[in-house]
Order: structure tokens, then C-alpha cells, then sequence
């Protein structure tokens, strides 16, 4: 969670934006958060709320102790109101019971708050509601707009609120907001190769399944360079049990391409690149006891696996050929 406006460094146009907007007072009534799922939208939509709430203020950047920041964090502010797609779509009678509720005095101040997550599920008529909310607005009333998709938005929406893009984070980032979190390097390092969402990012790594998965992406590579029923033994026996599901088994999939292309890194002396640090070492090893056409060779086994499983096969024997084919040249 954002405490302050110097954790939004990851964004830094949209950082600088909001903060001289907060040091010279000259708040839009509208913002138009834009940006890939995991970038920071809905953060900064609740950072800025309490900073414009805060009763205690310290510069652009909330106290994070007085009652109107708790109530934000907890999402029960009288003055903030959130608005989410109800089923599939933000309806006509959301956005009404929305200006019905602006037209009552603030409870705590005289300033009012709405976001609206997903503003471009809005039906049409939701879409023209809101339109004639925007072209009057309140001095004191401000909204966030979050959305991934803007292109699905009305120009006349677009062109009423105060744009904030939000740009993807680099792997290489999104590994620093991990660490940050808490979470070890080997994990952040891969998370970061699968998602480029902290939110996303961080689920992840907290799920015990996602540790274990790493661990048996190790575990079978270092089987394939043993004997051959060694890791077809182990695919059966450890490997399949916990990559039940397609998607978990992608994922699987994912970690073999990975340790592969480290393989592939070691020979080409850019361990910097590694994504499974910790097995420097045995990564190291393999790499001399193979050449990197016949590990560009095992990639494209892997990537046509990943190819195939879309195409409903079975996952045993897609396994049981993949690790045929890795095995190939041993």
C-alpha cells in the first residue's frame, strides 16, 4: 500500500503530475487513470483521495493516522464513493443513484469523492448520465476514472478529464516493489517474468503453490540430466499431481522455458540475466555439458509443448514427450 507520493516513483509523469496539482492547489474536477491492470491506478486513486481529505496534511502527502485516511484505507468514508461494474457493465441507475448522492451535503467536509473502477463498462446510457455529471461539476467534487481499456471510452468523456497514463512496470522494477514487499529474490525474479502486475505479482508469490511449482521446474530439470526413467518417474509421481489444471501446467511450462533460457544466458555469460539466481551453480554446470544450438533446440521443444497444450492434448503424454525430446543428445 502507497503511504505517500514518493512511492509512486515507479510512475514518476504521473507522480509529478498530481503533486504540483496538490502543492498549487489546482485540483481538475476529473482524472482519467489509464494503464494495465497492476500499474497503480486504483493506489493512487485512494492516495489522492486522502489527500485531499486529510486532516492533518503534510505537504501533498496524507498523514495515514487521522479518521478521514483510516476510513479511506478501510473503504468506509461517507464522502467516498466507489462504483464498480455491476455483473458485466456500469449501469444507467449507478451513475443516477451516484449524482443523487452528490446533491447531498458532505458528511465530513464539504468536498466529495467518487471513482469508478472500469469506466469503460459503462453501458451507453451510463456513459451519457455521467457526460452531464462531468459538464457540470462541482467545485468540490472530484472523480476518478480507472480503466485498462480508454479506447472503449466516449472522446466526450475522454476530453473532460484530466488524462494519467500509466506505463507498464519493467521486470527489473517490479523485482524492487517485490523485494519491497517482502518477498525473497528467486521468487520476485520469476513472478516478474510471468506477470508484469504487482498486484498480480505479489498474489503469486504468497500463494504456497507457487513456491512449490518452482521448486519441481528445478527438480525435474535437474532429473533430465539423469537417467530417463528417473524424470519420467517424477513427472508422474511429483510433477502431475500439482499442475492439475491447464493453467497451472502453463505456468509449469513457463518455469521450464525459463530455467532453459538461463541455461542459455550461462553460455553466453550473462548471468545477469538468470531468473532462477539461486541455481547459478547447477545452471553454470549443465550449460558446459551441453551447446547452445541444442538448448535453442530444447526451447523450441518447450514452446511447442506450451503450443500444443492450447490445443487440448493430454497433459501426461505432453509431459512424457517433452521430456523425451529435453532428454535428447544425453
Amino acid at each position: 500500500m502507497m503511504k505517500s507520493w514518493s512511492d509512486l516513483d515507479y510512475q514518476p509523469t504521473v507522480s509529478r503530475i498530481i503533486t504540483n496539482s496538490l502543492e498549487r492547489n489546482r485540483i481538475a474536477h476529473a482524472y482519467l487513470l489509464d494503464g494495465m491492470k497492476g500499474t497503480g491506478k486504483k493506489e493512487v486513486s485512494y492516495l489522492f483521495a486522502k489527500s485531499l481529505l486529510c486532516r492533518e496534511r503534510r505537504g501533498v502527502d496524507p498523514c495515514q493516522s487521522c479518521s478521514n485516511c483510516k476510513r479511506i484505507d478501510s473503504r468506509n468514508h461517507p464522502d467516498v464513493h466507489v462504483l464498480e461494474p455491476d455483473g458485466n457493465s456500469i449501469k444507467k441507475q449507478q451513475i443516477q443513484f451516484l449524482q443523487e448522492e452528490f446533491t447531498k451535503t458532505g458528511l465530513e467536509s464539504k468536498r466529495k469523492i467518487y471513482i469508478i473502477e472500469h469506466a469503460d463498462k459503462m453501458t451507453t446510457n451510463a456513459a451519457n448520465s455521467l457526460l452531464k455529471f462531468l459538464e457540470e461539476p462541482n467545485q468540490e467534487t472530484f472523480a476518478f476514472l480507472l480503466t485498462e481499456n480508454v479506447h472503449q471510452m466516449l472522446n466526450t468523456i475522454i476530453s473532460r478529464c484530466q488524462p494519467l497514463s500509466f506505463s507498464a512496470l519493467t521486470s527489473l522494477r517490479l523485482v524492487d516493489k517485490l523485494v519491497e514487499e517482502g518477498i525473497p529474490m528467486p521468487l520476485a525474479r520469476t513472478a516478474s517474468h510471468l506477470t508484469n502486475s504487482l498486484e498480480e505479482a505479489v498474489e503469486l508469490c504468497r500463494d504456497d503453490w507457487f513456491a512449490l511449482a518452482r521448486s519441481l521446474v528445478i527438480k525435474l530439470y535437474e532429473a533430465l540430466f539423469g537417467r530417463q526413467q528417473q524424470a519420467l518417474l517424477f513427472i508422474q509421481e511429483k510433477w502431475m499431481p500439482h499442475f492439475q489444471e491447464r493453467k497451472q501446467l502453463e505456468i509449469g511450462l513457463d518455469l521450464m522455458l525459463f530455467i532453459y533460457k538461463d541455461m542459455l544466458y550461462a553460455q553466453l555469460e550473462r548471468q545477469e540475466q538468470l531468473v532462477f539466481v539461486d541455481e547459478k551453480e547447477q545452471i553454470e554446470k549443465f550449460a558446459l555439458q551441453t551447446t547452445q544450438q541444442r538448448v535453442t533446440r530444447h526451447l523450441s521443444y518447450i514452446l511447442q509443448s506450451k503450443s500444443r497444450l492450447a490445443s487440448n492434448v493430454n497433459p501426461h503424454l505432453l509431459m512424457e514427450q517433452l521430456a523425451l525430446n529435453l532428454q535428447e543428445g544425453y
